[in-house]
């Protein structure tokens, strides 16, 4: 008897359990829009996230739930979080805050760039005796400390022969530095896309941008993964590279050009911005998740100069740090091994990519 009762307190057990527990994917983005909406704009991830298409990834696994956070303190806010364990992944992370918590020992993987040649604008008040870049020694300039704005400005500087020892810089977020370059509060600022239509109205001007300097200036950003959770859960961590690549192969796509800026125009800012920000320029030159001999050298060198310039206390191994299976695999999978062009370590065009698809456009 007391083995058939200990038989049916097993079997009620088993009936009373869940089939599985629930699965989280946590997925940080490292930005808002305008008034701190819930949208990013100028890359694949921001797109995936409207089409949501990572949650269609799972849609026959209800026990597993995707969220999005958008961090208005952009990488050094999503980087505590990754730190806390609030996070799996980090989508559209720039390259100097993840260079910066992979010095200070957070473990995560680089699955995919998620952008790259990413323009950099310098804005001033329309009165301004400002003309161009050279001009900026000993003036208040206001720029966005610890994310990828920080290592593209200091390059764009060196690059005309200047540091930051000779800009007074205020670090602002980028809200915040709009503000201050409209009120007069600053002299000049850095920053992106979101200077194009403050510009067109007047309210300020662009006086250099990083499209038409050296290809290697400009911004970059990546795809990561926690390591713990790609060690627990490889098989969602290819899922969730699969439909990143997917937006990344929406986005791309110069037929979708005018329904990208639209989705970008979630953010508050006009789809003309950046139809500005693109012109003349093949949307796959910019938005895409291909790791190829650029972006690699891109990143060495930004941890080389972050190092130099103080910002990281130890050297950074970036080699062991991309982990390219899963996006190969994606590649595969989708049929786009060859869609994106690609290039060599100084930005120089290596393949072309199907152009039938990525020629660029005039706007």
């Amino acid at each position: 008897m007391k083995l058939v009762h200990l038989a049916a307190l097993v079997a009620g057990l088993a009936l009373a359990a869940p089939a599985s527990a629930e699965t989280l994917i946590r997925i940080g983005y490292p930005g808002t829009g305008l008034d701190d909406r819930a949208y990013g704009y100028g890359d694949y991830p921001a797109v995936a996230h409207v089409q949501k298409l990572v949650e269609a990834e799972f849609a026959d696994q209800p026990d597993v739930k995707v969220t999005w956070t958008f961090f208005r303190g952009a990488g050094p806010a999503l980087n505590e979080s990754l730190a806390a364990g609030q996070l799996d992944f980090a989508a559209g992370l720039g390259d100097l805050p993840s260079i910066v918590g992979r010095s200070r020992g957070l473990d995560t993987k680089f699955l995919a760039s998620a952008g790259t040649h990413d323009a950099l604008y310098l804005a001033v008040p329309p009165n301004s005796t400002i003309q161009n870049i050279d001009d900026l020694k000993g003036h208040k300039v206001a720029q966005f400390r610890g994310t990828n704005l920080q290592i593209a400005t200091d390059r764009a500087l060196e690059a005309h022969k200047l540091t930051e020892k000779d800009i007074r810089f205020v670090s602002l977020d980028s809200n915040a530095a709009t503000a201050a370059l409209v009120s007069g509060a600053v002299e000049a600022s850095f920053g992106g896309a979101e200077y194009i239509d403050l510009a067109k109205r007047g309210v300020i001007k662009i006086i250099y941008s990083t499209k038409n300097d050296d290809p290697t200036l400009g911004r970059n950003a990546g795809l990561f993964v926690t390591g713990a959770f790609e060690k627990a859960h490889p098989d969602y961590t290819g899922k969730v590279v699969h439909a990143f690549v997917k937006a990344a192969r929406f986005a791309a796509d110069e037929a979708n050009r005018a329904a990208v800026f639209e989705i970008w125009a979630k953010s508050g800012l006009p789809a003309e911005s950046f139809a500005a920000d693109f012109s003349d320029e093949r949307l796959a030159h910019r938005v895409t998740p291909v790791i190829d001999a650029f972006i690699v050298n891109r990143y060495k060198d930004q941890a080389n100069r972050a190092k130099a310039y103080g910002l990281l206390k130890k050297d950074v191994d970036v080699d062991s740090w991309f982990e390219t299976k899963y996006l190969q695999q994606a590649l595969v999978d989708l049929k786009l091994e060859h869609f994106w062009p690609t290039y060599d370590a100084d930005g120089k065009v290596v393949t072309e990519g199907d152009v039938e698809h990525t020629k660029a456009v005039s706007n």
